[in-house]
């Protein structure tokens, strides 16, 4: 027992010093906490610190994720298995339960932050440029899906958590697959490429991007955005990613209030879900929380609570190190791989370029089009970063109500395309 809770300790609090070496080391705090954490997980789940079982012990697992304690009572009685596997079992449960608690926790403290209807004021042509994302974020996820169904395990699954990410970033790639119960192993390898894939397309958003998209499609008109506010709008996503002061009484108080709203509206997720046995109960809860969530945030007295989005991103990491604990890197090396990395490259980069497409005809301007981009595939926090490369601090506002948007429709697009392709 003291090691489980030991356990759980390390997943609750290694965040804190994954935040801070983010805090102290540049090129860590581009990296990014979520990031990191992918990576220390692995590095748990594949170092042996964890044990694995006995060939007995995965026998009679039977594809599932864990043993009950009844049965595994009589196995030990028995003989079949041994106490070393029972901790491993322990070990299974607290890997399988976190993220069923975290996440339903996490995405309404991500939503009560943001002001909606201030955001939506802004944006003039960018609206253009988030339409053309969403509908080049789901035509070309189903390509993919078409392509690659027949080679990828679950790709309807994956299909569904690439519309979510491409539409709303990590926050709606995790809620996804939790909705659609995406094997964890295979979840990790996913967002591993992701990463890696992702790595490699910010560095392209922030170097060559700029003049080689200025270069296809027409220049951006000053008058085309409101540049009020523009700097009040750049700090508060800068904001977004600051951990500090927390646990300070005055904000601390208000916080655990807004915890527990999010536990309210978690536990009423879990009645509905319950009330409609015919849909399965994870795509209800992912969508009623979700739903609420946004509701809540039109809320005031909500709304204004100090980071409730820096405690739901706190949450995310801790679901991004647990899950990644789950899986071995030497998996992510095995045969059919090369799919999986193709399916990932055609959602980001074939989303990409038919939007681009879509900007010429429609006469989008390259900083609208580069900047809604940004926010749809890397979420807030990003957008004053492509917007620093571009030079154009105007069109921050524009890429903060993309991101905004994506980040409340992607869980109802991710969810819907998931279970629309699941049909053929």
């Amino acid at each position: 027992m003291i090691k489980i809770v030991l356990l759980i300790l390390f997943y609750i609090f290694f965040p804190l010093l994954i935040i801070f070496l983010c805090r102290k080391i540049t090129v860590l705090q581009k990296l990014g906490a979520i990031a990191l954490a992918y990576g220390f997980g692995l590095i748990l789940g594949s170092s042996g610190i964890l044990p694995s079982g006995s060939e007995s012990y995965k026998k009679a697992l039977q594809a599932r994720s864990t043993i009950p304690t009844a049965e595994m009572t009589q196995l030990i009685s028995a003989g079949t298995i041994s106490a070393e596997d029972e901790f491993v079992n322990q070990i299974g449960a607290v890997q399988n339960t976190v993220p069923i608690v975290i996440i339903p926790l996490a995405f309404p403290l991500l939503l009560f932050s943001l002001d909606i209807k201030k955001w939506l004021k802004y944006a003039k042509k960018g609206y253009i440029s988030v339409l053309l994302a969403l509908v080049s974020g789901i035509v070309m996820v189903t390509a993919g899906f078409f392509i690659w169904k027949n080679s990828i395990p679950e790709s309807w699954k994956l299909a569904g958590m690439f519309e979510g990410i491409y539409t709303g970033a990590t926050m709606n790639f995790v809620a996804i697959k939790m909705a659609l119960n995406v094997d964890p192993n295979l979840f990790v390898i996913v967002s591993t490429y992701d990463i890696i894939i992702g790595a490699g397309l910010v560095a392209f958003f922030i170097t060559v991007a700029p003049r080689l998209f200025r270069a296809i499609l027409p220049e951006f008109n000053e008058g085309t955005e409101g540049t009020s506010d523009t700097e009040i709008v750049a700090q508060e996503t800068e904001n977004l990613e600051d951990f500090s002061g927390m646990l300070n009484r005055k904000t601390l108080v208000p916080l655990l209030k807004a915890v527990g709203i999010s536990i309210i509206i978690f536990a009423i997720a879990g009645g509905l879900s319950l009330a409609l046995p015919m849909i399965p109960q994870m795509v209800v809860v992912i969508l009623t929380i979700t739903t609420l969530g946004i509701l809540a945030s039109l809320v005031k007295k909500i709304n204004s609570i100090e980071k409730t989005f820096q405690l739901g991103m706190y949450l995310i990491i801790i679901f991004s190190l647990v899950i990644a604990s789950q899986a071995d890197i030497k998996t992510m090396f095995g045969i059919g791989m090369l799919n999986l990395v193709l399916f990932i490259t055609w959602c980001y980069f074939g989303s990409l370029v038919l939007h681009l497409i879509l900007a010429k005809i429609f006469k989008v301007d390259a900083d609208n089009f580069l900047i809604t981009s940004a926010a749809f595939i890397f979420s807030p926090p990003f957008v004053p970063l492509v917007a620093n490369a571009l030079k154009n601090k105007s069109v921050i506002v524009t890429g903060i109500t993309g991101g905004i948007l994506g980040m409340i429709l992607g869980n109802y697009f991710g969810i819907a395309l998931g279970y629309f392709l699941k049909h053929f």
